[in-house]
């Protein structure tokens, strides 16, 4: 199962978070065997690039030498020998096993032979020869010990404030949180769930957000409030964004508001319950049909069904402008905040990912401050830390603009400490538990 997942992950662009809750449930597999899957899947994503580094050097050529089929075997069986308790001749036996199976014998024993000399020291061992040296190059290091692309280091690290000379010490903090595994966050829709009512599922009421709850085991799809669409898996940060869009003070009516990126729904149906509570209406739009769909389930039977969903694209609006109280554009950008639920997001992105998305990002935030009423407020929100696409995008769309103003985040976010970069708003893993989301909030003259 592992291996089908990560070979999908490779090849199809699938999300292993999507894909591997789905398998388990296909294949039957739960207890045990269902947690062992899962820490394969997920361990051998988070550490791929360390494992690649320790590989690289037990094959004859290159690593990027080896059959794309094989990899992903390699990368099981080190992922077992390196991080787990597994014993070593139970972890490369199972792993040849597997070989046979799904790249045939006689590849099988190139594994074998590779596998074994992963098995001859242990992780600490591997790094000291394969890791360079932090004295004389700490992004290298940080990047092969703690298993990040060097430019996600250095991206984070500025994100930071570090500096890039310097130890990067909580850097090391942030990607070494990255590589643990996070607990399931549910929220509670309101107005139609409560946070005791996920508590009775067996939840742990959340520590941040009001409406949050943590899920310790188990698969949230079997949930009651998640299968009637009550509740719905949601990280605190996503939801404080939200409510904190909400909680700025308006002059004048505050009964239109709009989601202008609003897929997969997540933001969407925790604004639409508070919109339905407070007699206002909430449009949610998204470009893509499948996507808009989900959002439609997301809002269904939303307070009062406040929010409606519709297919748009919010770069080229069917809405006059000047029609919105309050006006979400949660941006789509390169998901660094996620990596710990999306592990291969950092070995799909690039450094010309970011550039490549800076545009719509830029061209998105106009368009909310278009759409925003005379003494409306708009949040920019990105579930990314790097500043190309967080400070940079809104610094230059309010350098353009004569009709707008930065307030400060951080007073709408009462729950949390230690959540201020000047007047953002930015989470982080190893600070708050969160993913790393960022906001700003507009305020429309």
């Amino acid at each position: 199962m592992a291996y089908d997942v990560l070979r999908a992950v490779e090849t199809r662009d699938a999300y292993a978070n999507l894909l591997l809750p789905a398998t388990l449930r296909e294949r039957g597999v739960a207890g045990r065997d269902a947690a062992l899957a899962t820490e394969l899947t997920y361990g051998t994503l988070r550490r791929q690039g360390t494992y690649d580094a320790i590989l690289n050097s037990c094959v004859d050529r290159s690593i990027r030498s080896v059959d794309p089929e094989v990899l992903p075997v390699l990368r099981l069986g080190a992922h077992q020998l390196l991080s787990t308790k597994i014993p070593p001749h139970a972890a490369v036996s199972a792993t040849i096993d597997l070989a046979r199976k799904v790249i045939g014998h006689h590849r099988s024993r190139f594994a074998n032979a590779v596998l074994r000399k992963v098995s001859a020291r242990d992780l600490d061992a591997w790094l000291a020869i394969v890791a360079p040296a932090r004295s004389a190059d700490a992004l290298g290091h940080l990047a092969v010990v703690h298993s990040h692309p060097r430019w996600i280091v250095g991206a984070l690290a500025e994100a930071l404030g570090e500096d890039l000379s310097g130890e990067l010490a909580e850097t090391e903090r942030l990607l070494a949180a990255h590589n643990e595994r996070p607990l399931v966050t549910l929220v509670a829709k309101p107005g139609r769930a409560s946070v005791a009512d996920l508590v009775e599922e067996g939840a742990q009421a959340g520590r941040l957000s009001p409406y949050a709850a943590y899920l310790t085991e188990g698969d949230p799809g079997l949930l009651r409030p998640i299968q009637q669409g009550r509740a719905a898996v949601q990280d605190e940060a996503s939801q404080l964004v939200a409510l904190a869009l909400t909680r700025v003070p308006l002059t004048g009516p505050d009964a239109r508001w709009l989601d202008m990126c609003a897929g997969p729904g997540g933001k969407a149906g925790l604004l639409g319950g508070l919109a339905g509570q407070r007699d206002a209406r909430l449009l949610a739009a998204e470009v893509q049909p499948a996507r808009a769909g989900l959002v439609a389930r997301a809002v269904h039977r939303s307070v009062r069904d406040a929010a409606r969903a519709v297919v748009a694209d919010s770069t080229r609006p069917a809405w006059r402008d000047g029609a919105f109280d309050r006006v979400l554009v949660d941006a789509p950008c390169t998901g660094l905040g996620a990596l710990r639920r999306r592990p291969e997001s950092r070995w799909r992105r690039t450094p010309t990912t970011a550039a490549g998305l800076a545009p719509l990002q830029h061209d998105l935030l106009n368009r909310a401050l278009d759409a925003a009423r005379s003494g409306g407020v708009v949040g920019y929100v990105t579930c990314s830390p790097h500043l190309a696409e967080t400070r940079d995008i809104v610094e230059a769309v309010l350098a353009e603009r004569t009709d707008a103003e930065l307030i400060e985040a951080a007073p709408y976010l009462d729950e949390v400490a230690d959540v201020a970069a000047g007047p953002f708003a930015q989470f982080w893993p190893h600070r708050h538990g969160t993913d790393a989301m960022f906001l700003a909030l507009v305020r429309k003259h």
